[in-house]
């Protein structure tokens, strides 16, 4: 993985997660345990600091990000997919988000909640714990069932496994 201290402040990765090695993880960037950190993800944390909360995943091609002086927070469980950008939000502990949404500074994403895959949050938005956000811009669609609660926690603990086996058995060829 390349990681990089920016202006005295370097990554503090936990060790039981596993970062790619395509992905870059720069500056003020804390990583909690069980995390899945996909092949090219970026975690820019020169500006202010990212958190990625325990047991989080963020997929290939993700990008986070932070204005000045602000904090990117991934409550813990947090699934971002592929190609997502997350730019100074805070996201509440169970949220899923889509493959290439995006969400915008200041918005809070509430627990529990899916933002679809696509979708726009602008800057400043709160959604509430447990609905669907989808469209551009983003608007709730609806309150989420019990089921597709419980099936994206399912997802994260598949990531969550993710992260042990990659951490197990993953090795580079040389060819």
């Amino acid at each position: 993985m390349a990681l990089f201290e920016f202006d005295g402040k370097a990554p503090r990765i936990d060790a039981s997660a596993y970062v790619h090695p395509s992905a870059v993880v720069i500056g003020d960037v804390t990583i909690g345990a069980r995390c899945y950190i996909g092949p090219h993800a970026s975690l820019r944390g020169d500006f202010g600091a990212i958190v990625v909360g325990e047991g989080s995943n963020v997929q290939d091609g993700c990008v986070l990000h932070v204005g000045i002086g602000e904090t990117c927070v991934l409550g813990a469980n947090s699934h971002v997919g592929h190609g997502a950008i997350v730019h100074g939000a805070t996201l509440e502990p169970d949220t899923m988000i889509g493959m290439n949404a995006v969400v915008m500074d200041r918005a809070i994403i509430g627990a529990r909640t899916i933002v679809a895959a696509c979708a726009f949050v602008k800057t400043g938005f709160g959604v509430p714990p447990g609905v669907l956000l989808a469209g551009v811009p983003g608007r709730i669609v609806r309150r989420l069932s019990d089921a597709e609660i419980d099936a994206k926690a399912n997802g994260t603990r598949i990531y969550q496994k993710l992260a042990e086996d990659c951490l197990r058995t993953m090795k580079p060829l040389s060819g």
